[in-house]
């Protein structure tokens, strides 16, 4: 024990004595008030604040456990799950078509020819038909002799549906006979479960019709168009079903039919490119697992294109069969290439350059017992088995297609070697650009950066603004902790069909690559991104629109992981500020034409409407509080819900074919002498 006599900071008994007795005083104050506390937090947190929610209840306090959020993508997912119960009838060799029918209440129906759902008392003492829809993890799904293979896993999607509707009504034809249930308010049950009547026995099927609650969702109103593509999609996974929308307000009506599957898929999606050779297609079932495979490779791609499949439910995310695709596409072409003296025995194919320019498609139906999904929304697949049998089936079908096609072959590993020795220049350039000594074109203009501050790499933001004027209001009115500010020199360069090398040559292009700071095309990591978000903010015009639309078109082509994580927003400035000319400091700043009516509701006659027709007009306190200010900004994030439109629209609106275009054009776009605002000002003024 240390002795306090020949301890250095020893300065006598007492001045010991007292120093302890203090060290002990403040302990037991210390303790004592820990120990009131805690006492208050217990007496505080009894029995009485476990709150019991019923499933229906639990669905609607966390609408986003189930269907990913309460924005237009968790809206529609509510039709997903019912139209995913309608085709796994389908899948299972019960009906031939399923119908949907927007109504002018905002209501939707959907109408499918399968079994129709059990209309007997279930051993609970509840309706069968009562029991799926309002209890979680009911349904046949669980049971491999009912499907075989079904979209459903947690036997969660119609009850999800029910919870979160106004009113949902469940119509049943079934042996001669129609049954009837209805629900509201969120699943409370409205109309038990009845026969209403008789039907011709041949009538079989189940019709739900349900109205979202807007309690729930902040806009009820579903895209046609949205839908649509949806169907399009299940119709070429669905070989030989027939879907059909009908939209009772503006008349529109649709059949997606398809009778050469994956096939026909992939050949819409590269329709128009410069395609190396012909689609590949094969399909086999492998250990219970049924595989279907459509690609192709295009010349003038640079990027690839993957859309996969389990159970005809897309994941986005990827899963298990992508990587057995990728896996036995790289161990093919090396095993063909080494085999055939294409490559010497220390050099290998990297699979970057392989699916350079591919485009493929892969779908998997997975029996229930060994289906897994990561998550309600089925984004990913987990399925283990999925990756040897998708790797096994590509290694024999495709080794036999090269073997077949040798011309082929040849030149597909031409097109590999390109793409290595671009990706590798691409990376040359990079690293010379970062040691280089002297500043070239790329360095000078990174100069007007205007950098976060934090090394929080997550919460920091990059505003790519059009201009320098912009660009000056947007960095005084930033914050500088968190938002980096880069100005644009003119458009950027269209990259629909370009090369790597002419990206990195690109000034504006190759700045953006650098301060991202993430690396671009194959050797893209998300993860190393400087930027949580990256923010277009552009004027409000036409110039500012095709800006937005270039660099779109390059995140979606050499950043792509960007916008499948989430990362890339459009920031919207306001197009109008309302104000009376006695008082401009307090007035209301609009970004739609109804906003604009109301603010000048508001504030009453003699009021004045100023347009913004320019971010560069806005002062930097005004550009802070419209544009940037988290707390009062207003972004778009873009997102990609559906991969197959996307593709179209990018290959006819950026591609090279002028025609294509022009024939878009022509059909959907309405042109106008003036903007419609200035004839108001001129109305007005008269």
């Amino acid at each position: 024990m240390l002795s306090l006599r020949k301890s250095p900071y020893y300065a006598g008994d007492t001045y010991v004595y007292q120093a302890s007795a203090r060290i002990m005083r403040a302990r037991e104050i210390f303790l004592i008030t820990t120990m009131n506390d805690i006492e208050k937090a217990e007496a505080g947190y009894t029995a009485k604040d476990i709150e019991l929610l019923s499933e229906l209840e639990g669905v609607r306090k966390r609408p986003g456990m189930y269907i990913g959020n309460t924005n237009l993508s968790g809206l529609h997912h509510l039709v997903w799950e019912i139209v995913d119960n309608a085709v796994d009838e389908a899948v299972n060799g019960y009906g031939k078509k399923i119908d949907l029918t927007m109504y002018k209440d905002g209501s939707i129906e959907v109408e499918d020819e399968g079994r129709g759902l059990p209309v007997d008392m279930h051993a609970s003492g509840v309706p069968a038909a009562q029991l799926i829809f309002t209890t979680l993890h009911s349904g046949g799904k669980f049971n491999s002799r009912v499907y075989s293979t079904s979209a459903g896993l947690h036997g969660v999607g119609a009850t999800v549906t029910n919870a979160l509707s106004e009113w949902l009504q469940v119509t049943i034809y079934r042996q001669g006979k129609i049954y009837k249930i209805s629900f509201k308010d969120g699943g409370m049950l409205d109309v038990p479960f009845h026969v209403d009547g008789d039907c011709p026995m041949s009538w079989h099927g189940t019709t739900v019709r349900f109205k979202p609650d807007p309690k729930i969702f902040p806009n009820t109103k579903f895209s046609y168009d949205t839908i649509a593509q949806r169907l399009e999609e299940k119709s070429y996974l669905l070989t030989g079903v027939k879907f059909t929308l009908k939209d009772q307000i503006s008349g529109q009506s649709q059949e997606f039919y398809c009778q050469n599957g994956l096939r026909e898929y992939c050949e819409k999606l590269v329709n128009g490119k410069n395609k190396l050779g012909d689609i590949i297609d094969f399909s086999d079932k492998v250990n219970g697992i049924q595989i279907e495979v459509a690609m192709c490779w295009c010349l003038s791609d640079y990027g690839e294109n993957i859309l996969s499949y389990a159970n005809d439910v897309r994941t986005a995310d990827g899963g298990t069969h992508e990587q057995g695709f990728k896996t036995g596409l790289t161990k093919t072409i090396n095993d063909f290439a080494l085999a055939n003296e294409l490559i010497k025995g220390n050099q290998s194919i990297d699979g970057v350059d392989l699916r350079e320019g591919l485009t493929a498609i892969i779908s998997v139906k997975i029996p229930e017992d060994k289906l897994q999904y990561e998550g309600q929304t089925k984004g990913k697949l987990g399925s283990p088995d999925a990756l040897p049998a998708v790797s096994n089936l590509v290694s024999t079908r495709f080794n036999y297609y090269l073997n077949e096609h040798n011309a082929f072959a040849v030149d597909l590993i031409k097109k590999v070697e390109a793409s290595r020795q671009a990706r590798e220049a691409a990376r040359k350039a990079r690293e010379q650009a970062r040691s280089s000594k002297k500043k070239g074109p790329e360095m000078i203009l990174s100069d007007k950066l205007a950098p976060a501050q934090s090394k929080d790499y997550s919460q920091n933001e990059l505003f790519i603004v059009e201009g320098d004027s912009a660009g000056g209001s947007a960095k005084s009115g930033r914050d500088r902790l968190h938002q980096a500010i880069l100005p644009l020199r003119g458009k950027p360069l269209n990259t629909d069909s370009v090369s790597m090398d002419r990206i990195i040559d690109n000034v504006e292009l190759a700045t953006i690559i650098q301060t991202i700071g993430a690396g671009v095309g194959s050797e893209f990591n998300v993860d190393a991104s400087h930027y949580g978000k990256i923010i277009i903010m552009t004027d409000a015009d036409t110039d500012g629109a095709h800006i937005q639309t270039l660099l779109l078109t390059f995140f979606y082509n050499y950043m792509k992981p960007l916008i499948d994580r989430g990362m890339v927003y459009l920031a919207l400035a306001p197009l109008y500020l309302v104000y009376k000319k006695s008082d401009p400091k307090k007035g209301i700043y609009c970004w739609t034409d109804s906003d604009r009516e109301a603010a000048k509701a508001k504030l009453g006659q003699g009021c004045l409407v100023k347009r913004y027709k320019g971010l560069g007009e806005m002062n930097p306190d005004q550009l802070e509080a419209t544009t940037m200010k988290k707390a009062t900004r207003r972004l778009l994030r873009v997102t990609i819900e559906d991969p197959v439109n996307v593709e179209k629209k990018i290959s006819v609106l950026m591609g090279k074919d002028s025609s294509i275009r022009w024939d878009w054009i022509k059909e959907n776009v309405t042109f106008n002498d003036e903007d419609a605002f200035l004839e108001e000002v001129k109305g007005e003024a008269r």
